[in-house]
């Protein structure tokens, strides 16, 4: 398959609304393949690979997927895997590779960045990321090293300030979606409010109509 340049996954990534971020230690037992057949059955195009445990375990199976089905593959973490597997992109957490570095040998990845605060936010924006997440908004147990939570005022305080796209993410579900979406975001990142979900395929066919602007 034709690798894509950066301009063209820019594009792709400027039309999603939900972006479901898949990690095997929150599956609810489920089989991750089996998730992301019903993610993308449901019409995202884009999803995130997060395995702290053994990052390789799903690339392959995750990369056949979502070209089968046109879609973004980004990875967690690593620049190298997300290289190897020829994926869209990757999401860096602050103690992960120097952005700066990544868009070095990655010129033609998206390169996310997770953000707590404006100053992390402007410094990605300012460095080479093509969008910034902004989080914790709301208490989330996916996040072990993070103590405290934003609240969805943080999202108008911080996206304001930003020309890139931006996704917000941390313990969002149907039952507060509606303030996030009221507070500006178009790009809601989600783990569990899909991958617990009885009916995921039709989450997240529910989830596209709500986001849509």
């Amino acid at each position: 398959m034709k690798k894509k340049s950066l301009e063209e996954r820019l594009e792709k990534f400027n039309q999603i609304g939900i972006y479901p971020v898949i990690s095997p230690d929150f599956c609810a037992e489920k089989d991750p393949i089996f998730i992301l057949q019903e993610i993308l059955k449901g019409g995202a195009k884009i999803v995130q690979l997060r395995d702290k445990k053994n990052p390789e375990q799903y690339v392959l199976e995750f990369r056949k997927l979502t070209n089968k089905y046109n879609a973004l593959l980004i990875i967690n973490d690593s620049v190298d895997i997300a290289l190897k597997y020829n994926a869209d992109g990757v999401h860096l957490g602050q103690e992960d590779m120097p952005l700066i570095d990544a868009r070095k040998i990655a010129p033609n990845l998206l390169i996310g960045v997770s953000t707590h605060n404006l100053k992390e936010a402007l410094f990605a924006q300012e460095n080479g990321a093509s969008y910034v997440n902004i989080g914790p908004i709301f208490p989330t147990k996916t996040k072990d090293k993070l103590s405290g939570f934003l609240g969805v005022t943080a999202i108008k305080e911080i996206s304001s300030h930003l020309i890139i796209p931006f996704t917000v993410m941390g313990g969002i579900n149907k039952n507060n979606i509606d303030q996030i979406l009221e507070s500006g975001a178009k790009k809601i990142a989600m783990v569990t409010g899909i991958t617990h979900a009885y009916d995921i395929k039709k989450t997240v066919k529910t989830l596209i109509e709500k986001i849509k602007p």
